[in-house]
């Protein structure tokens, strides 16, 4: 009946001293991820006095609090009995966002290193990327990189064995089994292989990123022209 008691609920698990992490599953998953979903809109909602920031990931939220205003035993005591909750919460219905692409040479550093590593076309590495409807997991790294599941594996990519110091703004790259835009200019290690004309991050909005966790991306490839009219 414990263990029952214990594996109904996901695990917390104190990082240090000011922060907690809460763990749902093993596997980076839909279903994993509507639950991370479900938590982090409770403790927004919730606005437990010490919560310093509250960071969701694929299958974790990573939680960071004062322990001068609220003790690690009763962070831990109010969380937990916010699960109790997790059923009655409903998640916005996901936006779906159509992300203009260029792929050619110019905004694509390294969609042949991609192609090479993967014995494949340049073309085919546009069709594979330019396919799914991604699901932006979490917004993370930089002020609205989104983080997006899915991507095929047949494009699969290792990271720069050096990263870049500079990584131009609205750059579309691949990590490893992921793919992301970088929001802003900045230092990288993935693989770049597009460049989108949108801005991702507005500070001066009311909504100062493009995109949110639950969105679904559809990247569509654009020409080097039609970048050029939708960038002015």
């Amino acid at each position: 009946m414990r263990e029952q008691q214990l594996n109904k609920y996901p695990d917390i698990q104190f990082a240090n001293d000011r922060s907690l992490l809460i763990k749902v599953g093993k596997e980076i998953s839909r279903e994993n991820h509507e639950k991370v979903h479900k938590i982090f809109l409770l403790l927004n909602s919730s606005k437990i006095e010490g919560i310093q920031s509250i960071h969701p990931a694929y299958n974790s939220i990573l939680i960071t609090f004062d322990p001068c205003i609220i003790s690690p035993h009763r962070i831990n005591e109010i969380i937990t009995s916010l699960f109790e909750q997790e059923n009655s919460v409903t998640i916005p219905e996901s936006r779906i966002i159509t992300i203009p692409v260029c792929y050619e040479d110019e905004y694509a550093l390294d969609i042949s290193n991609v192609a090479k590593q993967n014995s494949l076309t340049i073309d085919q590495v546009i069709q594979f990327h330019s396919q799914p409807e991604y699901l932006v997991y979490f917004l993370g790294f930089s002020p609205g990189f989104p983080y997006l599941g899915e991507m095929p594996k047949e494009i699969a990519t290792p990271r720069l064995a050096s990263p870049r110091l500079k990584v131009p703004e609205g750059s579309v790259a691949i990590g490893g089994d992921q793919t992301g835009i970088y929001p802003l200019s900045s230092p990288g290690g993935w693989n770049i292989i597009g460049r989108t004309p949108l801005k991702l991050f507005s500070p001066d909005k009311e909504e100062p990123t493009l995109l949110r966790m639950g969105d679904k991306v559809k990247f569509v490839p654009i020409t080097k022209k039609e970048f050029q009219q939708l960038k002015n």
